[in-house]
């Protein structure tokens, strides 16, 4: 059997070219980049080279770019370093209630610091309105962060309007961007952001390599202490060649952005509309138009996530209910609930995201399989059979 993914939001199978790249720094190029002889300056090279592809995928500046271990740790910087730095013009941030854990817990955490954090509502299509961030801040808000487009939904948000009322009130900004990065056009400067979080794996690098872009000027204090790695920003031995498969991903994006845009669009487009044709009582999430190229995501009444993805795995396809950080747990999304749904309904959820190179007769196949999962299923459902004895 044929196994067929739709998995992109959680993981991206590593592009052959970014593999080439990395080859060597597992072998002949192994030297540590802070050390003073050639091998070292053979790996320092290589880290260069990854920080200025880095930039140039964000329109940003190689000293911009800060050099992570993963879209979490980027955020966990941005949101405590930012604080931490800055704290003495104020102790209040402005976070989106559909954050992801790894902004929304730094916050939670600052609180316990004498820190105060305002959590701004979104839409029903996950949608934050800048005039509610507008209203949220203070004379003593020193940072926004509100992502660039979320995961479990797709939509993407008005990040560039955010940061220019933001700027205007001397309010710093930051912005998750793991989601996005890779998959839709980026430039901080065009955005306006002091900060912002991407990570390799969501765009066909390694795991393990992410990023964070923080401009130039910006006070930022470091969650790692040690060495001088980083500027002395991020303490710890580099992991070389996954950096350098990050630099190798990263200019792959800027080559391929556009053709893997084409290429998604028509595939998910054809998903959000004959997947609740086929099924009834099937509720698209997210923004219908305003949303990730690559991403299409729904609720399903009567069901839970985890049987339809266990039920589709055994039919070899791919697919992920929720962000991939809590996937596994039986909580309802926070994201669903911000959105306005009912626990019973955001159950239900189940996401679609496609790889470059995804075959328009998978998007026919899972449309062809998903029906008759969810007819079993529902058949074992008593909510589903409630459901039909009322509407007769």
């Amino acid at each position: 059997m044929r196994r067929r993914y739709f998995d992109h939001i959680a993981a991206t199978p590593v592009h052959p070219d970014v593999m080439a790249a990395m080859q060597p720094f597992f072998g002949e190029k192994f030297g540590n980049p802070q050390s003073l002889h050639t091998d070292g300056q053979t790996a320092l090279a290589g880290l260069d080279g990854a920080r200025e592809k880095v930039a140039a995928l964000l329109g940003a500046k190689p000293e911009e770019i800060l050099l992570t271990s993963s879209g979490s740790e980027s955020n966990n910087f941005a949101v405590k370093g930012i604080a931490v730095a800055n704290q003495a013009r104020g102790r209040h941030l402005v976070v989106s209630a559909v954050e992801h854990p790894s902004v929304l817990n730094p916050a939670k955490s600052l609180e316990k610091h004498g820190f105060r954090t305002t959590v701004v509502p979104v839409d029903r299509y996950g949608r934050v309105d800048p005039a509610d961030v507008e209203k949220a801040l203070t004379p003593e808000t020193i940072l926004v962060s509100v992502m660039m487009a979320n995961s479990e939904v797709g939509t993407i948000e008005p990040v560039g309007e955010i940061a220019r009322l933001c700027r205007a009130r001397n309010v710093l900004v930051h912005t998750d961007a793991v989601a996005a990065a890779g998959s839709i056009p980026i430039d901080v400067k065009e955005l306006d952001v002091d900060a912002l979080s991407l990570a390799a794996n969501q765009f066909y690098g390694p795991r393990g390599a992410a990023a964070v872009y923080v401009r130039k000027g910006v006070r930022v204090l470091p969650l790692i202490e040690g060495g001088l790695q980083e500027g002395g920003r991020r303490a710890g031995s580099e992991d070389v060649p996954a950096i350098v498969g990050l630099g190798r991903a990263a200019a792959l994006a800027v080559e391929r952005l556009e053709a893997r845009r084409a290429e998604a669009l028509p595939l998910r487009d054809r998903l959000i509309a004959e997947l609740p044709r086929r099924v009834e009582r099937v509720v698209l999430t997210g923004h219908p138009t305003e949303r990730l190229p690559h991403h299409a995501s729904f609720c399903v009444e009567f069901i839970e996530g985890e049987a339809m993805l266990l039920h589709l795995d055994m039919k070899g396809i791919s697919v992920s209910s929720g962000s991939a950080c809590t996937s596994k747990s039986l909580k309802v999304s926070h994201v669903l609930l911000a959105m306005g749904l009912d626990h019973a309904l955001a159950q239900g959820s189940v996401v679609f995201s496609l790889v470059e190179g995804t075959p328009a007769e998978d998007v026919d196949h899972v449309l062809d399989v998903f029906p008759p999962i969810i007819d079993r299923l529902r058949t074992m459902s008593p909510l589903w059979t409630k459901f039909l004895q009322e509407r007769t």
